[in-house]
């Protein structure tokens, strides 16, 4: 996917010179036009010397402006291509909308199964992202989901969150199926960590406590705790009332990952999906942190996405996953219990 955007804004830059080209060239083939009639009609004694001048004065006033229109339509394209989008968006059915939607899932059986499970982003492309993956995340168990870049382990967070629909295949929660669940239901019983997670321009409390009106503060000094951020946050003058600039401005990219998994961490949700929730911390912090939360994960159905070993090594089972399809499955001693066996094709 990072391939393919990177030809579409190469693309997008190419087409972009090119208009610019061609706005000054058209620009200066018009002076040269005008300077050559004009001159021509110096020779012949139809314009002064005065005039000609005059005349290229009040010509040349014109390349701004025409720079300008050509910009102006660069910007319609772009205005044109958004409009399309966020019709596409308003076109969408209510994922909500639908009556007798399920709120609920078996209590006995909480875990999540992938049954040959297929996924492409663009129904018509050739290139599939998740190819037949049949998976069994137990209930109440640290499943670890590794492999290369673009192997598409972000992609089936997403699918299992009902972001996207399957094309093929069936995702079920607790022997629910998840295009059968109230999207708004299920992901209040999921905590959510992704790598584009968003800090809101709010205070420290209020980005961590988003859920609640009335902010419980034992649970809030507890999730900063477990995520290593309460001594930074009570170094503070304003302490947790300190108001974060839009995106996290005034932050480190570490302490931003700590503070989205203090979000989840105070939510103390059920199922639990981290994807890389770790990677921009140093060392010292990440073990702090993965200690602090394979004791809050105790009864919890937790995903986790990573790359590096320190992050998963705790994990019951661990799933390789390899251009989206090809899976290799290890049962962990380290499973909160007793080993989680896992049929994976």
């Amino acid at each position: 996917m990072q391939a393919d955007l990177f030809r579409v804004q190469m693309k997008s830059l190419k087409l972009q010179q090119t208009q610019e080209a061609g706005s000054i060239c058209i620009n200066e083939l018009k002076n040269i036009v005008i300077t050559v009639v004009a001159a021509t009609a110096v020779i012949h004694g139809q314009l002064t010397l005065g005039m000609m001048l005059a005349v290229q004065y009040i010509i040349g006033q014109l390349n701004s402006p025409v720079e300008q229109l050509m910009g102006f339509f660069y910007s319609v394209q772009d205005v044109r291509i958004s409009l399309e989008r966020i019709n596409e968006i308003h076109r969408m059915d209510d994922e909500n909308g639908k009556q007798g939607l399920e709120t609920s899932v078996k209590e006995e059986g909480r875990g999540i199964d992938l049954e040959n499970v297929n996924f492409k982003y663009d129904p018509h492309a050739l290139k599939t992202i998740i190819d037949n993956v049949s998976l069994n995340i137990p209930k109440g168990r640290v499943t670890a989901i590794v492999g290369a870049s673009g192997s598409g382990k972000t992609t089936l967070i997403k699918l299992m969150l009902g972001y996207y629909p399957a094309l093929g295949g069936k995702i079920t929660i607790g022997g629910t199926d998840v295009n059968t669940l109230n999207k708004k239901w299920w992901r209040r019983q999921c905590g959510v960590v992704m790598q584009d997670g968003v800090i809101f321009s709010e205070s420290i409390a209020r980005n961590i406590a988003v859920d609640d009106n009335e902010i419980d503060r034992q649970r809030l000094q507890k999730a900063a705790e477990i995520t290593c951020i309460h001594d930074y946050v009570m170094g503070l003058p304003l302490k947790y009332n300190t108001k974060i600039g839009r995106d996290g401005v005034g932050l480190s990219q570490g302490q931003k990952q700590r503070i989205l998994i203090a979000r989840t961490v105070y939510k103390n949700p059920d199922y639990i999906f981290l994807d890389e929730a770790t990677n921009l911390l140093d060392a010292n912090n990440e073990r702090m942190i993965v200690e602090h939360l394979d004791a809050f994960y105790k009864g919890k159905t937790v995903v986790i996405v990573a790359h590096r070993l320190s992050t998963v090594k705790n994990a019951g089972q661990i799933v390789v996953l390899d251009k989206g399809g090809w899976l290799r499955q290890a049962v962990t001693k380290h499973s909160h219990g007793s080993a989680a066996h896992t049929t994976i094709s």
